[in-house]
């Protein structure tokens, strides 16, 4: 087993005025770039790679919706909807109903957050290392050690508006057979209210290292009219979100074709989980007996795990736009299985009816939404062109009992990718960027089925 990397503190979070960033992240590297100090350790040089931009909204909204006490946006600003989020929990938790976030209300928010990621214990970042938040408690080192970079991090705060504070701090990845010289991770940290973020919008595409990729990673609700996000989007090679965050899925993810209509470059870390289920589902059909198949199918059944549909909603964009089919209606189911049920038509007129289901699982996995099972057939009895594909032999029962025109077909277990947390698809992300065509065209499909939408 490879020892993973010492993170070494070269500069611990130093506040200091907004016109001084630039220069004392200079005197940082001017300090290390010959020897290490005291000639203790390696010489130190900043990363030469790409800049990461990072909104991050302060913690209590994520931990309150998280912990279904709150389904607003996550947008970093404590509204009415935020206080009787607050209020409700503090009468379940038993504390003083103020609606305000206090440290006990806080603490036992990241107490109960922690029981329901299924570790029960809280700790505290004591060894000097940058940290977000409770949302991604070790991202920035999980990307210093994969991809060492110029790390901004904007962090809206609730209260009184009394302008933006700075910090900046440097950490380096000690690799063993690595070069005598440390390449290091710098950190930029611009925290203040929403107001204040904006006013200073105008300065932060200054602290992007010119002439290399930069990326934002949008971590709240995003928002098509958000200043702040309009004027970062338009300097940025990628813009990145997290649907499996999303509070309103099915809202949001509208909101996300807005930007791609506005040609902003979207990237989905929830995108990337669902590639093994791409990948399963063309392997189904690359035989040549098969892919003549493809236009049997005229029924497609999609569970996922009750919560956030953007998983399956991308799926079924993506199949939609890749076999040309229109969708012409959309009904909204909400009982003990949220329901969507869609007709498409394809290119030779032929009708295509589709089911995503949100079930009920007593075991929650650590993404919301995550797929469980999917069935493709017809109700042709002599088509060949039957798939069915679980995570495990039990995500199949409900499909299973749903039964087909077909007695016989193609059974494949999907394995998850291996690693599904936000850090490491970010780093994966960000070794590439532009425009995602994919992505886009399932985007713009999902935006068709919920506009037709209608409830029952």
């Amino acid at each position: 087993m490879t020892q993973a990397p010492t993170i070494f503190s070269l500069q611990a979070p130093k506040d200091i005025s907004l016109n001084e960033i630039e220069a004392e992240l200079n005197q940082i590297w001017q300090s290390y770039g010959i020897t290490g100090e005291d000639g203790g350790l390696p010489a130190a040089t900043r990363a030469t790679t790409f800049t990461l931009v990072v909104y991050e909204p302060e913690e209590t909204q994520y931990l309150l919706a998280s912990l279904g006490f709150y389904n607003g946006p996550i947008d970093g600003i404590l509204g009415p909807q935020t206080d009787i989020a607050l209020r409700l929990a503090q009468q379940k938790y038993e504390l003083p109903e103020t609606g305000t976030a206090t440290p006990e209300t806080l603490a036992k928010l990241r107490e109960e957050y922690s029981k329901r990621q299924g570790n029960g214990v809280v700790t505290e970042n004591g060894n000097g290392s940058y940290n977000f938040s409770v949302t991604s408690p070790r991202i920035a080192d999980e990307i210093a050690l994969r991809n060492p970079c110029r790390i901004i991090a904007l962090c809206p705060i609730a209260g009184e508006d009394e302008g933006v504070k700075a910090q900046v701090s440097a950490y380096c990845p000690i690799q063993k057979q690595s070069s005598s010289t440390l390449v290091c991770c710098e950190y930029i940290t611009l925290s203040g209210t929403t107001s204040a973020l904006e006013r200073i919008g105008g300065m932060i595409p200054a602290l992007l290292i010119g002439g290399l990729p930069k990326f934002l990673w949008w971590k709240a609700t995003p928002d098509p009219n958000n200043t702040l996000f309009k004027r970062l989007a338009a300097v940025c090679n990628n813009v990145i979100v997290d649907s499996c965050n999303f509070n309103e899925p099915e809202h949001d993810l509208l909101s996300l074709q807005e930007l791609v209509e506005t040609n902003v470059p979207l990237a989905d870390l929830n995108w990337r989980r669902i590639s093994a289920w791409q990948e399963l589902t063309a392997e189904a059909y690359d035989p040549p007996h098969r892919r003549a198949a493809l236009k049997d199918i005229d029924r497609v059944m999609l569970d996922y795990e009750k919560g956030n549909s953007a998983q399956a909603l991308l799926f079924l964009g993506w199949l939609a736009s890749r076999l040309e089919w229109m969708p012409i209606s959309c009904e909204k189911q909400t009982d003990d299985y949220d329901i969507l049920r869609i007709r498409f038509v394809a290119q030779d007129q032929k009708q295509i009816e589709a089911e995503i289901a949100g079930v009920p699982v007593a075991d929650v996995g650590e993404i919301p939404g995550d797929l469980i099972a999917l069935r493709l057939s017809s109700t042709n009895p002599k088509a060949d062109c039957s798939t069915l594909i679980c995570t495990e032999t039990g995500g199949c029962m409900r499909m299973e009992t749903h039964g087909g025109a077909q007695t016989s077909g193609l059974f494949q277990q999907v394995s998850s990718l291996s690693e599904q947390k936000a850090e490491v698809l970010l780093s994966q992300q960000v070794q590439r960027w532009g425009r995602e065509n994919l992505l886009e065209d399932s985007l713009g499909v999902i935006a068709q089925i919920l506009k037709l939408a209608v409830k029952h």
